[in-house]
């Protein structure tokens, strides 16, 4: 598609403008791996569990790593929003950068191939869906239009053709899928071996189950919406942290005019997490789900909202108004929603006093 340069972005891997958020409990070894990839970029580890524990990471990489202890020493009296025990402790990660993009990973991660047996830049292909406009206002049958070697199909109305400013771009994995416990208990052996070489715009109105595994988004423009919930310990569910926080950041996307893209870049997802232990964990959230899905898919938001901030705030208040009478959780997450929000102004003010608004 004419007009913007892919090659540069291939070639030049905006080093400047990309932090990597790491959760973890344990030893970084993984990282060896993504050295030819990752090495030119800042890392920021947030450590989960018991922050005595020393977290090894690999020489030559430039990092910050937090702990719970840091995490209580900074955010203060609203420290309890982070989440423990639970991979969401990775937006605090998301909340202390001060970079353009965010990449996210699990250290159960590995760089894939794609089926020349090339391995796959994940960073290069993320930036490539970022700074490359989505089109959810009408679906392009040859997908991702601003990819090489495709277009805009007959019958697209050349007044939609400029598209939206990307704030979210959803990767993909191979070898063991993200399936929630009864999935994984049915299926114990199914793998993902099939490679899809498409980039797609989720429709505006629709939501869908995002992974935070690989996953990539301008901070500047939704950071904010990056919630991943109150889960882990102490709270009566977990894993569905990503869930919450896609399903959130859509809506405001939506509103705000932003786009959201799914498919490439693939990595390969090593280790299937044990799905007895995962059915404890989600049991809540695949009933609530049936609730949640459609509290966000009848969400409107008022003119005022016109900020990711603003947003999420007028989405705390109806989480409060509407999703506590599911179960009395609902309102500990919205109270911890506020003060997600309060933190990040704190450390995040608005450049001259201005933020980012609506399209």
């Amino acid at each position: 598609m004419a007009g913007y340069n892919l090659e540069a972005i291939e070639a030049a891997p905006f080093k400047e403008d990309v932090d990597i958020v790491i959760p973890t409990i344990r030893n970084l070894d993984f990282l060896e791996q993504w050295r030819p990839f990752l090495k030119h970029y800042h890392l920021i580890i947030v450590q989960d569990g018991d922050p005595s524990i020393n977290i090894r990471v690999p020489e030559g990489y430039d990092y910050e790593l937090y702990n719970r202890n840091d995490i209580n020493r900074i955010l203060g009296p609203r420290a309890h929003c982070i989440s423990y025990k639970d991979g969401g402790c990775r937006c605090f990660g998301f909340m202390v950068s001060k970079k353009k993009y965010i990449y996210t990973i699990d250290d159960d991660c590995f760089v894939a191939k794609d089926p020349s047996g090339k391995e796959i830049n994940v960073i290069a292909q993320h930036i490539k869906n970022l700074e490359t406009p989505s089109t959810p206002h009408y679906f392009n049958t040859l997908y991702d239009p601003f990819r090489d070697g495709t277009d805009f199909v007959r019958g697209y109305p050349f007044s939609l053709r400029e598209g939206v400013t990307t704030a979210i771009s959803h990767g993909l994995w191979l070898n063991i899928p993200d399936y929630d416990a009864p999935t994984q208990l049915v299926k114990p052996r199914e793998r993902n071996i099939r490679y899809v070489d498409a980039v797609m715009t989720i429709p505006k109105g629709v939501l869908y189950p995002m992974c935070g595994m690989n996953l990539a988004f301008n901070r500047e423009l939704i950071g904010p919406a990056m919630y991943f919930g109150l889960m882990g310990e102490g709270q009566p569910i977990s894993r569905y942290d990503d869930m919450w926080a896609g399903w959130a950041a859509k809506v405001v996307c939506d509103h705000l005019g932003f786009g959201v893209k799914t498919g490439l870049p693939y990595l390969w997802h090593s280790k299937a997490s044990n799905p007895f232990v995962n059915l404890k964990k989600e049991h809540k959230g695949l009933h609530w789900q049936e609730e949640m899905v459609p509290f966000f898919q009848n969400v409107r938001l008022s003119k005022e909202s016109d900020t990711a901030s603003k947003c999420y705030m007028e989405l705390c208040k109806m989480t409060k108004e509407k999703l506590t009478e599911v179960d009395p959780y609902f309102e500990k997450l919205a109270d911890a929603m506020v003060a997600w929000i309060e933190a990040w102004e704190e450390l995040n003010p608005p450049v001259d006093g201005k933020d980012v608004k609506a399209k």
